[in-house]
């Protein structure tokens, strides 16, 4: 068994979606990455700002496990570190199935997962038919293309699996680098599901 670790960290400062991959990342408790678009108190999202821009800021740090690249390659995509708009690449470390309310001590810093990140049309938009590895059915089958919009009523009658990646929000300020260990500590049960965020 793999050893949890940080494959990767990437921040940008601006709303892209793909973000430049770094030496080491700074988490700043109850903001998010020093540096990132997304870092801030309140939600930093560009879509949600327009719906409510006083809602908290749950999205603060974007994890990814690396082993999703190995499933688009398997579909024809090459994917590097920073392309999904992680913030935190892992190894070793099913990040899907993990409960909410998960803390995750990752270098220096400490991080509770608040949800999964629904994936949307601008990963089409990145590379065609790349949607199709990031959301499927409850089955496992890619979701037929050209997928809805995952805020569509008709997408909301699917059970989906979606593997584009953990949101978090930041305990306690420190430092995260390649090669750093990852530990997980469980909430107290009954255990709840990520849900989207």
């Amino acid at each position: 068994m793999l050893r949890p670790k940080v494959i990767a960290v990437s921040r940008d400062e601006t709303h892209r979606f793909s973000k430049v991959p770094v030496d080491s990342i700074s988490l700043i408790a109850g903001i998010g990455v020093l540096g990132d678009a997304h870092a801030g108190r309140l939600v930093q999202h560009r879509s949600r700002v327009r719906r409510d821009p006083n809602q908290p800021n749950l999205r603060q740090v974007h994890l990814l496990q690396e082993e999703l690249f190995s499933e688009a390659r398997k579909e024809g995509y090459e994917l590097s570190p920073g392309d999904l708009g992680e913030n935190i690449l892992t190894s070793g470390i099913d990040l899907l199935n993990l409960p909410t309310g998960c803390i995750l001590n990752v270098g220096d810093a400490r991080i509770r997962l608040t949800g999964v990140r629904n994936p949307c049309v601008q990963i089409n938009q990145f590379r065609a038919g790349l949607l199709k590895v990031v959301l499927a059915q409850e089955d496992g089958t890619p979701v037929a293309e050209p997928a809805p919009s995952t805020g569509s009523p008709e997408i909301s009658r699917i059970q989906l699996i979606r593997k584009a990646g953990v949101m978090a929000v930041v305990e306690r300020s420190g430092n995260v680098r390649p090669g750093d260990p990852v530990s997980i500590a469980l909430p107290p049960e009954p255990h709840a599901p990520l849900a989207p965020v």
